[in-house]
């Protein structure tokens, strides 16, 4: 069973993942380096302001790097660091949750209402 101090040790991971948008975010760079546009373009309907908000944590947090590329156009690109790339486990283990306990975004709406 998990006590109180394992509840505390990833509160900070929490953290990262909060958000409606990182986890699709961080999804999209599982996939590999992405521009700015490209990410918004596949994120659609996010703001360009919630897109750099959740890009400078993950960037803060050393789940992701900016690369600039100076030029005309100028352009950035962003990808997972090792520490972010250490995530995927984590997501595997919760999508095998899902698949093993019968829980779907529509049967999860459901059982609320």
């Amino acid at each position: 069973m998990l006590d109180r101090s394992c509840i505390e040790a990833i509160d900070p991971l929490l953290e990262i993942l909060d958000g409606k948008w990182t986890l699709p975010l961080l999804l999209e760079l599982f996939v590999g380096t992405k521009r700015f546009g490209e990410l918004r373009r596949r994120l659609h309907p996010i703001s360009p302001k919630t897109l750099t908000d959740r890009l400078r944590v993950l960037e803060e947090k050393g789940i992701i790097t900016r690369t600039l590329y100076p030029g005309v156009p100028l352009h950035v690109e962003y990808e997972l660091t090792e520490r972010g790339w250490n995530l995927q486990p984590i997501f595997a283990a919760m999508w095998a949750w899902v698949q093993e306990n019968g829980l779907s975004a529509e049967r999860g709406a459901k059982d609320m209402a």
